[in-house]
């Protein structure tokens, strides 16, 4: 076979995952399905702290045409967090591949704690991701979410100057959609970050998502915390859920802010530890 009839191999990952309450009030894993290369790990936690999963990629990223697709429930009355294992790596893709897709799904019911604490993704040069982040929120249920993209490795000299993102959110709450979004940069990515209504000089962003009845209570407590915070922020709230953004010309000074939020937002709202779970800082 030559270069020209070569077929790469593309992965088409999938996670399933759901938690129940059980008659001693304790939250449980009820089902998992995993199909590689996606991997669910179920840490031990302090007493204090949700059970939690942790989901990695075992072919050490994506690149075009391979597909990742993790579906959560968490049930009724229930407390768990998600969170990844390290930064999701999105490589460059070949002209025949097509896109790299990545889809997180939440189902959260009544009264339930949702914590949906994923680590960077980093998109390097020529590589192209669509992402969509899908929640579906009981009315009496809360949900924290972070997704943070990086363009590139800039300390290694690696840059995202051409490719595709497209990110989107869809948050359901209470059975109505409350809020979408999407970003799409397309082509010469470097030009529209550069753009007076774009990023400017920041190599990295972060999106923070809160979604519970106490919304305007804690959009106060991001306000609060983002007010401390040197990098370009703001937090707005609307239909039961906060809207925090930050970016950063520094991928480690938007993670360090990033965990102050969240540590901040899982206290004030969850009566959590102000702290985030041990994958990222081991």
């Amino acid at each position: 076979m030559n270069a020209a009839t070569q077929v790469h191999q593309r992965v088409d990952g999938e996670a399933r995952i759901a938690f129940r309450r059980g008659a001693d009030g304790r939250t449980a894993l009820a089902d998992l399905y995993q199909r590689a290369p996606c991997r669910v790990m179920f840490p031990a936690t302090e007493p204090d702290e949700p059970v939690q999963a942790v989901l990695l990629t075992t072919s050490g990223g994506l690149t075009g045409g391979d597909r990742t697709r993790v579906a959560v429930e968490i049930a009724a009355h229930s407390r768990a967090t998600l969170t990844t294992q390290a930064a999701e790596k999105i490589y460059r893709a070949l002209p025949s591949t097509g896109d790299a897709i990545v889809q997180v799904e939440m189902q959260v019911g009544a009264d339930a704690w949702a914590e949906w604490l994923a680590q960077e993704t980093i998109v390097f040069e020529g590589s192209r991701l669509r992402r969509l982040f899908v929640a579906d929120v009981a009315a009496t249920a809360r949900l924290l979410a972070v997704e943070s993209i990086v363009f590139g490795r800039t300390a290694m000299g690696e840059h995202f100057d051409t490719g595709l993102l497209h990110d989107t959110w869809r948050i359901r709450r209470g059975g109505k959609l409350v809020w979408v979004d999407a970003l799409h940069l397309e082509g010469e990515v470097r030009q529209l970050r550069g753009a007076p209504f774009g990023f400017g000089t920041s190599v990295a962003c972060s999106t923070v998502l809160y979604v519970g009845a106490d919304a305007t209570q804690q959009l106060t407590e991001a306000r609060r915390i983002l007010s401390r915070c040197a990098l370009p922020c703001g937090a707005t709230s609307l239909d039961g859920i906060v809207i925090a953004r930050i970016m950063a010309a520094d991928a480690v000074e938007l993670r360090a802010v990033v965990m102050q939020l969240v540590a901040g937002l899982r206290s004030a709202a969850g009566s959590l530890p102000a702290r985030l779970p041990r994958v990222w800082t081991c």
